[in-house]
């Protein structure tokens, strides 16, 4: 399996968006929070919400999936970009927000006398995360494999501390 490097690069911060779409950004969460928090669903866009909107989506073409996962280490942000290669995608990082960029350009096409016929996707994406204080900003790494991207967000040191037990005693 060959891998190849993806450059991380630190950008200035981007404009807010306009008052109208937080507002109803901020509705939406909330009522799939609601509904998802009545299954006892742990709720993964808190974790990396920062306040500000987090796995905010801007695309024309569809949104990659990604999963994230967590380890003692730090976190793991996988996204699949099938058809693209390393040289199609940007990585960058502005403040505690980590955005990955791509275009995927369409190359064949079949056109026949009467027929014209694409069936796959293309177009650009882009795609957001606030990350958590507990991300070493200056330490994440990327990578892109076989049309898949992998983040790694390691944690700080002071974030790797062990949770204290407490003894539950019954009452008299």
């Amino acid at each position: 399996m060959s891998t190849a490097p993806v450059e991380v690069k630190k950008t200035a911060a981007p404009a807010q968006a306009p008052e109208a779409w937080r507002s109803f950004r901020t509705e939406m969460d909330r009522l799939f929070d609601r509904f998802a928090g009545g299954f006892g669903f742990p709720l993964l866009t808190r974790m990396f919400d920062g306040g500000n909107g987090a796995f905010e989506t801007s695309f024309s073409m569809a949104a990659p999936a990604v999963d994230i996962t967590e380890d003692e280490a730090g976190y793991k942000l996988t996204a699949e970009l099938p058809g693209m290669a390393e040289k199609d995608v940007e990585v960058s990082l502005t403040d505690d927000t980590l955005t990955i960029r791509g275009e995927k350009k369409q190359v064949t096409e079949k056109q026949d006398k009467n027929t014209y016929l694409s069936e796959r996707s293309y177009g650009s994406f882009q795609r957001s995360f606030a990350l958590p204080d507990s991300v070493d900003a200056d330490k994440i790494g990327a990578e892109f494999a076989k049309g898949v991207l992998t983040i790694t967000l390691p944690k700080k040191p002071e974030a790797k501390v062990e949770p204290k037990k407490i003894e539950v005693k019954a009452a008299a």
